[in-house]
């Protein structure tokens, strides 16, 4: 496994256990997070990016399971099944980066 996989695995366990200080320790306080196809982020920064996840993580269901994943040198690429954040599980596919050993920037593709 490579550092970025390690690191994108981390933050996925974290989120498994809705584990916010765990979570947000393995993102760059920096961090920016896009809904594709939009050009500008979504989640600039590490207070909006924790405000975000608190809600999320007061899903008693909230969990994400990897249907596959694509390491390329500091990007991952995972197709994730989630469920907890609406009514149905969500497919989606999500490309992180790591720059300097945390997560910087994160992409969301959905169908």
């Amino acid at each position: 496994m490579t550092e970025t996989e390690s690191l994108v695995q981390r933050q996925l366990d974290a989120y498994n256990d809705r584990d916010i200080e765990r979570f947000c320790a393995c993102y760059a306080e920096d961090v920016e997070v896009y809904r594709m196809p939009t050009i500008e982020p979504t989640i600039s920064g590490m207070a909006k990016f924790r405000e975000t996840y608190v809600e999320r993580f007061k899903s008693r269901t909230l969990n994400a399971k990897i249907q596959n994943r694509i390491s390329l040198g500091s990007k991952v690429v995972d197709h994730e099944y989630v469920v907890g954040i609406k009514e149905t599980p969500v497919e989606v596919i999500v490309v992180y980066e790591m720059t300097d050993g945390l997560l910087r920037k994160v992409w969301f593709f959905n169908p």
